[in-house]
């Protein structure tokens, strides 16, 4: 990949990495009418990295599925600062101690350098969590929102 010095955006994944994270993403919500989006950036311009998460889940609109069931993975891969952040609907059934051990798991990946890992791992689990608590319903589930990668500065 050539150098751009205008890109807006940077790619921290090769392509077969962000393949993987979409398609975990895409299987998981085969199985649920939750919906999880994934957001890197370089830096987080905030102390806390769930403060920033909270910027990017509402600037995404996540808050507006249906069923409150949104969940955003967000990694500021230089700071090496990420948060998981649930809307209302999924909170309520799984937990803060969910969210804790998911966080680990991030650590985990994040401490052996494999960070695409380590999202495709909490994108599963998260998807499973979604699934048994909002399972998918052919006759009412759509995609509310999309799957791809969200790439900050």
């Amino acid at each position: 990949m050539a150098y751009n010095p205008f890109a807006k955006r940077k790619e921290f994944f090769s392509h077969n990495e962000q393949d993987r994270i979409v398609n975990a993403i895409r299987l998981a919500e085969q199985q649920t009418s939750g919906e999880i989006r994934v957001y890197t950036e370089s830096r987080c311009r905030f102390v806390d990295p769930l403060d920033r998460a909270a910027e990017v889940f509402w600037g995404l609109k996540m808050d507006m599925t249906k069923d409150r069931n949104g969940v955003l993975i967000y990694v500021a891969m230089k700071d090496r600062q990420f948060a998981i952040l649930a809307d209302q609907g999924i909170h309520e059934k799984v937990g803060q101690a969910f969210w804790n051990q998911e966080v680990s798991v991030m650590q985990k990946h994040f401490g052996n350098a494999l960070p695409a890992e380590a999202i495709e791992a909490v994108v599963n689990d998260v998807g499973e969590a979604l699934r048994t608590h909002f399972p998918y319903d052919r006759s009412t589930d759509k995609n509310e929102l999309p799957d791809d990668l969200v790439f900050g500065k």
